[in-house]
Parts: structure tokens; C-alpha cells; sequence
């Protein structure tokens, strides 16, 4: 595919946009990197032509720099997230209002596709407020502009990733791997089926206006999947369960690494309704973590990165 047409990744600098920037680049699309700090989005430009991926300023929070980024523009993808509140109220004005605004702008820009990346348990009555507030940014992107994509992935792997590398980190140091929530499930997905997924979803009509929940696999337990990662590194620990009173003490001590609001999400089930469209709808085969993960978690391993 050769095409002079504009895509714009909000968010694009990420975990997951740089593999969706690549294959955008790919199919020939100029690609504008939407960010806070293009500084930081200055590794995506070799993954196009000379020119082909434009990293620039935006901030979701007003018009003027989205209207700028979005304007002429065919393609928008929305990859905005937050884990964690800096300040109260971050959740609403990024991941709800954020996402209702380029939507509206989208629409007004005249943009032919637009892909909302939002997550499995997205749910206004959740009493987490990402969970909410990921609902919240899903009704007003399609109030705003009917045919848009949704994509709520489930726990995304990859050599980037801040979960296996986490614990893996973690099981360097900590003589035990404490568990929060074990019995909890969460089927993960690789994070280059979620941009091929977005990919498909822009190019095939029958993905507009739908949801589509995108999990791996495989279906594991938390506690599964530290035992997993501690096979892979060929660790021993002790899998230590941690009793909710304490989760919810650690959960107030500021830079645990756990907040109250990760503990409520924690307490779900983070899995694909199997009633709703996923990855095969849009033409994508789910990967297994056996074929990714043990090659990036092999560096844990005692004497360096060979993964056999």
C-alpha cells in the first residue's frame, strides 16, 4: 500500500504505539506522533521514510494542539492511558474527557477512521475510578463519533512491557513474590496482535462502531502467572499471599507501587467476554506468551540473556 494519507497517534510514543506507529509507517502513511514530549518520540522516526513519522506537541486536556494534530488527518488512533493519578481527577480529564474531545474533534476534522484503545472491565459502575472513567471516555467517544473502533485488551505482553519485567525485576531482589488477588484471572495479550488488531480495525468496515475485547490464549490465574515467570528465570521464591487488610494498608503508603484504585481492578478478573468480538474477528491469530515472554525474561536468568 503507497498513500499520502495523514495518521495521527495520540499517545503514539508508548508501549504500544511504537508498534502501531511501525505498521502504520509501513503501509505508507505519514504518521504524526501526538505527545506531550516529542523529545522522547524521536526513536519512532527511523521507523519510516525520511519525514514519514512527524513526532509533535499535544495536549488532550484543550482544543488548540489536538485541532492542530488531527487536522487533515484520515486516521486517528487514541492510545491515552494512565495506571495511576498524579493529581486527583487525571483519570476523568484524560482517560474520559481526553478521549470525548478528540473524538468531537476528530468528527468536526472531517476523519475518516478513528480507534479508541480502552481496556477490559472498562465499566461505569465500577468502583474503581479507571475502570469507570475508561467507560466514560468509550460513551462519550461514540456520542461524539458513532463509528468509531474500540479496543479493550486484557494484560499486554511484550520485550517492553512493565508487568513480567516488573516481577521478573522484582524476583531479583525480594527473597519472596508477594501475591494480591491470586485466584484473579487475566488472559494476556501480545502487544503486537493489539496493533495489528488496531490496524485491522481501521481498515476493515465491518469494525466500525464496535467493541471488541482482545485477550490472549491462555487464561491464568495471578498466581499462575508469578509461578510462570519464576519457572521462566529459573528462580525459587515462596509465592507469599497477601491478606486484603494488608494490600489496603500498602495501598495508602505512598510509592508502594500499589494504589488503592490498582487493588480494586486488581480484585477483578481482567478476561475477555467471550460473547463479544475479539482478536479472530479482525483477522488476528492470538499468540501465546510461550513464544514471546521466555526470550525477553531470559536477560533474569542467571548468566545473561541466552534463552535455551
Amino acid at each position: 500500500m503507497d498513500t499520502r494519507s495523514v495518521a495521527t497517534v495520540i499517545g503514539g510514543s508508548g508501549f504500544l504505539g511504537r508498534y502501531i506507529v511501525k505498521r502504520l509507517a509501513a503501509q505508507g502513511h505519514i504518521v504524526r506522533v501526538a505527545v506531550r514530549n516529542p523529545a522522547r518520540a524521536q526513536f519512532l522516526k527511523p521507523m519510516g521514510r525520511v519525514g514519514q513519522v512527524v513526532p509533535l506537541y499535544a495536549n488532550i486536556t484543550s482544543d488548540g494542539t489536538l485541532i492542530r494534530a488531527i487536522e487533515g488527518a484520515e486516521i486517528v488512533v487514541n492510545l491515552v492511558g494512565i495506571l495511576a493519578e498524579r493529581k486527583a481527577g487525571d483519570f476523568a480529564r484524560l482517560q474520559a474527557e481526553g478521549a470525548g474531545r478528540i473524538a468531537r474533534l476528530a468528527e468536526i476534522g472531517g476523519v475518516r477512521h478513528l480507534v479508541q484503545v480502552s481496556a477490559i472491565g472498562a465499566d461505569e459502575a465500577s468502583p474503581a475510578k479507571y475502570a469507570r472513567s475508561k467507560a466514560e471516555g468509550e460513551a462519550l467517544v461514540r456520542a461524539h463519533f458513532p463509528r468509531a473502533a474500540i479496543l479493550r485488551p486484557s494484560l499486554v505482553f511484550g520485550p517492553e512491557d512493565q508487568f513480567f519485567n516488573r516481577f521478573a525485576s522484582l524476583a531479583l531482589v525480594s527473597p519472596v513474590m508477594p501475591v494480591i488477588c491470586g485466584s484473579s484471572r487475566f488472559q494476556p495479550v501480545y502487544v503486537g496482535d493489539v496493533a495489528d488488531a488496531a490496524v485491522a480495525a481501521i481498515a476493515r468496515p465491518d469494525a466500525a462502531g464496535k467493541i471488541f475485547e482482545l485477550g490472549g490464549p491462555k487464561i491464568m490465574t495471578f498466581r499462575e502467572i508469578l509461578g510462570w515467570i519464576l519457572a521462566q528465570i529459573r528462580r525459587s521464591r515462596p509465592l507469599l499471599p497477601i491478606p486484603p487488610p494488608l494490600a489496603e494498608l500498602m495501598a495508602r503508603i505512598p510509592f508502594s507501587g500499589l494504589t488503592h484504585d490498582q487493588l480494586l481492578m486488581l480484585a477483578r478478573d481482567n478476561v475477555a467476554n467471550p460473547e463479544m468480538p475479539g482478536l479472530t474477528a479482525l483477522g488476528v491469530v492470538p499468540t501465546p506468551i510461550d513464544l514471546i515472554v521466555p526470550g525477553y525474561l531470559a536477560r533474569y536468568r542467571r548468566g545473561g540473556v541466552r534463552a535455551h
